[in-house]
Order: structure tokens, then C-alpha cells, then sequence
């Protein structure tokens, strides 16, 4: 027997009683999960610093303060999304009730992620207790420290007939995808997503998948070298540059390239100092396996910026690569690390279809004064976020929604998203059962007029809201 069995066999009688449901019960459960981000701030703070080295300040505006955004946000709106909500009504439905109704999907099962391990663990599971599902939690094992604090303190904050929080490595959670669940949540890369959906296809099981990919960052030759690079540099080495949605390579000219290399030297001492290794601001790569991945990447193309690195710190400076081949390790998977490569292109129509002959990314970003080229870009490219002049501030807005498209994922969450996500809509039309007289023109025989009548009150351009 696995050992969250009994824990599942109670999630399941949870949804089968329907105790999860109501709007009050709901509310209890978010304000819960705000009370657990408050009261352990400090604790949450040291574990992300234990796990990846980030400081008190990156931890509250990446991981803590948009957790609790998000609680605000479901608690403030959480009677209206689950209203029901009318719909337009075509002529043959005048007389009754038509709506969807957003209902629980009911067992769900999240899997977070190492890199932002409270935020891309706790977002997903706010929308899905707004939603009013049972949930299944799943954090990852390799942020050890966050893994321990969610799995010790945050059951105490919640109700343990809905909720349970599961450990364990590869082989744990290979034998928790056999479980039959009636919806998954997937933060993590490509690989282990196909492995997810696989799983999930068993049952047929819906998925959100939020995977990773090469985010491109086209730098236009109108650019304020050092503007740009400020930018640049401050979403590429955020986390250590460990972000599924920094840009994860530069696309310019070579003329900009040479412009904007002493700008990202002077944009890295300034964030960092002269030895970045004892700044306070900047992190460290998260296990021994992913310093040295990172270690083989600094061998592709040449070193124009930093290189250097500590397998006793986890430490890699931030490092700019340039003269890098299309062919090279570091432009065929995703970085993950404080790497920036700089690949040369002879204008943006080059640069456009560099993106476009490959996989479409989570993220993209284009730097240009003329708003004319940051449109041709837009209009050219997908992507499952766009920004220009500027990084992943998207990530901050609860109305936008975040997610990704072909290979970097499919699903979308954050804010009313999150509770889309989690809710099955319903279709619902509640007819009379008088009114038989009206009905009898639908029965066969169908003569010509019933025909021409018919069609006429279920064409869609009659319809009107209710």
C-alpha cells in the first residue's frame, strides 16, 4: 500500500459528500492558506535562502508577495466567479433557463516546481481551493528546505478532508501518477511533462502542463544600448537564472552586440559588484546535478563576460557568450543558469524567422524604440507571453493570463485564470415541463412550415442575453 493512499481514500469521500463545495467553505480554506504565508514569512524566507540563495527581497517579490496577491484577489472576487452565469438564448429557448455553472472537477493533484517552489507550488493550489476541488499536493523534492516547510506546516492551516501534501523523488511520483485523479497541474520541463500526459491519458485525465523553453529576446539596432542591457540583465540573472520565463538568448546585429557587451559589464558590476560570488543579490544554482550541466554549457562559444564558477558554492558568475552555433548545447535546451548567449542576425525579418523555425516559446521579448518593429514582431511570432522593453513583469498582473503554447505548455492560471482552470463548466438549460402546446410544432412529421419555423428560432443571430 502506498503511503498516501488513506490520505486519498479521504480526498475522495471528501468530493463524493460535496463537503469542499460550498462558497463558505471555500473562503475558510483560502484564508487559511493566507494565514500560513503570513505567520511563517521568516521561515519560508530561510528556506528559499537554505534551497537557492535568494535574499529576504527577492523572496517576498517573487515567491511571498504574489502568493498572497493571489489569495486577496480569489478572496475579494470568489462570490462572483462562482456565480452562475447566463447566457445568450437563440428563439427556441426564450421560455427557459440557460447558464453555465462552474462546478469542481474534484480529486486534483498539483506538482510544483524547484526553481520558484512557493509560488508556482501555492498559485496553482489558490485557484483550485477557489474552485472548491480536493487537492493533492506535490512539491518538489530537490528545494528540500521549502518541501520540508510545506509538507510540516501548511496541513495545520488546512482542512486535512480536502487537502494533503505528498513526498517524494521520481519513483514516488511515478507510482502517485497511477492514481486515477480528475485533473493535474504540471509546473516543470517538457520531458517530464510528456510523462505526465502520458499518465494522465490513462484515465483521461485534463492537464494544464506550464513547461519551459528558449525564450528569445530580440534587441533592435535603435536600442539605448545601456538601457537595454539593464533590462536584459536583471530578468537573465534573477534566481541565479533559474526562470522559465527570462530570456534565455539575445537575437542582434553585430553592430548592437558590440554595443551592448560593455553595457551588460557595467549593468553586472552594477547589480553585483566587482565579485559578484559574495554579493548578497545574486543566487546559486540549486543542486550538485544542475552545476554541473551549467558547467558543460560555459564550454559553448566564447566567454565575452564573467565564466567563472565554484562547485563548492554552486557559484556561476554571470556569463555572456557570444560567437555560439545554432548546433551547440546552450541554443538546444534551455539554460536555466546565469548564461546569456548573444546569437548575431542580420536585422529583425533574420530574427523573426530564427524564432519562428523553432519551438514556440513560453516567453518572448523584443527591445525597440519604433513601435512599428515591436508590432512586427508581435504579429509574426507566438509565443505564449510577449513583452517589449522590459522582462516577465506580466508575471505580476492577475488579469493577464500566464501559460504557455505548443511545447512550453498548454493551460493558462493566475487570478480568475486559476479559477477557470480548476472549474468544469457546465452547460445547464432548465425548460417547464407545461407549455406542451408550443412544443408539438418540434415532432414528426416535420411539414414545411414546422421545418422553416424550426430554423428560424435556432438560428443564432436571434439569440439575446439573458
Amino acid at each position: 500500500m502506498a503511503p498516501w493512499t488513506a490520505a486519498l481514500e479521504r480526498l475522495r469521500e471528501t468530493v463524493s459528500t460535496g463537503r469542499a463545495v460550498p462558497a463558505e467553505f471555500r473562503r475558510t480554506q483560502l484564508q487559511g492558506l493566507e494565514r500560513f504565508l503570513n505567520e511563517n514569512r521568516q521561515l519560508l524566507q530561510e528556506a528559499l535562502a537554505e534551497d537557492l540563495h535568494k535574499s529576504d527581497f527577492e523572496s517576498d517579490i517573487s515567491e511571498l508577495l504574489l502568493c498572497r496577491n493571489e489569495v486577496a484577489f480569489a478572496l475579494r472576487n470568489l462570490n462572483t466567479w462562482i456565480k452562475d452565469e447566463p447566457v445568450a438564448k437563440n428563439l427556441l429557448l426564450q421560455l427557459s433557463s440557460t447558464f453555465i455553472r462552474k462546478e469542481p472537477y474534484g480529486l486534483v493533484l498539483i506538482m510544483g516546481p524547484w526553481n520558484y517552489p512557493i509560488n508556482l507550488t501555492l498559485v496553482p493550489l489558490v485557484g483550485a481551493l477557489a474552485a472548491g476541488n480536493c487537492v493533492v499536493l506535490k512539491p518538489s523534492e530537490i528545494s528540500r528546505s521549502v518541501e520540508r516547510v510545506l509538507a510540516q506546516l501548511l496541513p495545520r492551516y488546512l482542512d486535512p478532508s480536502c487537502f494533503t501534501v505528498v513526498l517524494g523523488g521520481p519513483q514516488e511520483t511515478g507510482r502517485l501518477l497511477e492514481e486515477k485523479f480528475d485533473y493535474i497541474f504540471f509546473t516543470g520541463s517538457p520531458r517530464v511533462g510528456r510523462m505526465v500526459m502520458s499518465a494522465a491519458a490513462k484515465h483521461l485525465t485534463p492537464v494544464t502542463l506550464e513547461l519551459g523553453g528558449k525564450n528569445p529576446c530580440y534587441v533592435h539596432d535603435d536600442c539605448d544600448p545601456q538601457t537595454t542591457a539593464n533590462r536584459v540583465a536583471l530578468f537573465r540573472f534573477f534566481n541565479a537564472g533559474q526562470t522559465c520565463v527570462a530570456p534565455d538568448y539575445v537575437l542582434c546585429s553585430r553592430e548592437m552586440r558590440e554595443r551592448l557587451l560593455p553595457a551588460l559589464q557595467r549593468a553586472i558590476t552594477r547589480f553585483f559588484g566587482a565579485d559578484p560570488q559574495v554579493s548578497p543579490d545574486l543566487g546559486r544554482i540549486v543542486s550538485d546535478r544542475h552545476f554541473q550541466r551549467l558547467q558543460g554549457l560555459l564550454r559553448c562559444g566564447q566567454v565575452a563576460i564573467g565564466g567563472q564558477s565554484d562547485p563548492r558554492d554552486r557559484y556561476i558568475a554571470p556569463t555572456v557568450l557570444v560567437d555560439v552555433q545554432e548546433t551547440e548545447p546552450v541554443m538546444q535546451e534551455e539554460i536555466f543558469g546565469p548564461i546569456l548567449p548573444i546569437v548575431t542576425v542580420g536585422g529583425m525579418g533574420e530574427a523573426v524567422e530564427f524564432i519562428r523555425r523553432r519551438e514556440k516559446p513560453l516567453a518572448l521579448y523584443a527591445f525597440s524604440r519604433d513601435s512599428q518593429v515591436i508590432h512586427k514582431v508581435l504579429d509574426r511570432t507566438s509565443s505564449g507571453s510577449f513583452t517589449s522593453n522590459d522582462g516577465f513583469v506580466f508575471l505580476s498582473q492577475m488579469t493577464l493570463p500566464f501559460g504557455g503554447i505548443g511545447n512550453s505548455g498548454m493551460g493558462r492560471y493566475h487570478g480568475k485564470f486559476s479559477f477557470d482552470t480548476f472549474s468544469h463548466f457546465r452547460s445547464c438549460v432548465l425548460s417547464s415541463h407545461h407549455l406542451e402546446q408550443l412544443n408539438q410544432v418540434r415532432y414528426p412529421p416535420v411539414g414545411p412550415w414546422s421545418r422553416k419555423l424550426i430554423t428560424w428560432a435556432v438560428e443564432f443571430p436571434n439569440c439575446t442575453i439573458q
